[in-house]
């Protein structure tokens, strides 16, 4: 897998055009008192927010994790991470599929204390002063590589001051031009009591939906510029880049089924585009996942030993 053409550039940004496996039909996310994102181009156009940055985060870490092993999968296996455990050993959760990772309640909230004292003694030089982002990135790539990828904000006042924060590296949505509404609906039917008491779950209850029909694409930004910014060497630098390539690849491979209603798959022959920096020939899966074998091996002095952090969650 060669990198070099990346060395020197500010952004890698990539463009995927989707479509749904089957019909023309899709359901977008929603958002409380808002439902569907629809906007305006100043050309006419109506577009539409399919998947926002923060839920393609979460996508994009979730196709890496194997949810029956509760393990990374297999070529990620040594990356370091955070899991939660109950009183009894079992597995609560983990920094990975935690929405705000390692600012997650079930790693800094409970009783146990004993990793908050490390991030506390680890980054105790921050009590006063300017934030050190360098020695913040180095704890993270220590604990939890991930975090460096997709950001973390440790709002803990006893952290910095909760002056910990670092924005996505890897950012991606998806977006659909040209959009135009198919609105349905139905009954949910009680075939008992049809004129029940709806407020308990009972009689029939008719309800509307609007699905989407339009040109759907997906956007990945990855800012080389602020893994470089890191300061925490080639090595560590290229593990980074080859992880954020890696849940690209396998997400437009595998996580594309989104919704119930919106269940998609890549439209055309090519149809993931480098779109800056012109001409650099995006990895394949297979070379990224032999390349991040070698890249783990190598950064592994730099991982905390063992590289699963354990947690127990006993409410404070």
């Amino acid at each position: 897998m060669k990198l070099e053409a990346l060395k020197t550039e500010p952004r890698l940004l990539l463009e995927a055009s989707l479509k749904p496996v089957q019909g023309t039909r899709f359901q977008p996310t929603g958002f409380p008192d808002l439902d569907a994102a629809t906007y305006t181009l100043a050309d006419g156009r109506q577009m539409l927010l399919v998947e926002s940055a923060q839920s393609m985060a979460n996508r994009l870490e979730a196709v890496c994790w194997d949810a029956p092993r509760e393990a990374w999968v297999e070529c990620l296996k040594g990356l370091p991470y955070v899991a939660v455990i109950d009183g009894d050993g079992h597995i609560i959760t983990n920094s990975v599929l935690e929405s705000h990772r390692l600012n997650s309640p079930y790693i800094l909230e409970g009783k146990d204390k004993s990793f908050f004292n490390t991030l506390k003694k680890e980054l105790g030089a921050m009590e006063t002063g300017p934030v050190d982002l360098r020695l913040l990135a180095s704890v993270l790539f220590k604990y939890d590589t991930n975090a460096l990828i997709h950001g973390v904000f440790l709002a803990k006042s006893d952290l910095a001051g909760g002056r910990l924060r670092l924005p996505r590296a890897l950012t991606a949505f998806m977006e659909a031009g040209s959009v135009t509404v198919a609105p349905s609906g139905g009954v949910k039917m009680d075939r008992v009591n049809p004129s029940g008491d709806t407020s308990k779950g009972f009689g029939h209850v008719p309800f509307h939906r609007d699905e989407y029909c339009g040109k759907i694409t997906a956007y990945f930004n990855l800012d080389l510029a602020q893994i470089r910014g890191y300061g925490l060497g080639d090595a560590a630098e290229q593990l980074l880049i080859a992880v954020a390539l890696y849940k690209i690849r396998r997400f437009l491979e595998e996580g594309l089924r989104l919704r119930t209603a919106c269940d998609l798959e890549a439209d055309g022959d090519e149809p993931i585009r480098v779109t800056r920096p012109k001409g650099f020939p995006l990895p394949a899966r297979a070379d990224i996942e032999e390349a991040l074998r070698h890249l783990i091996k190598a950064a592994s002095p730099k991982f905390a030993s063992p590289s699963v952090t354990r947690v127990k969650y006993e409410e404070a």
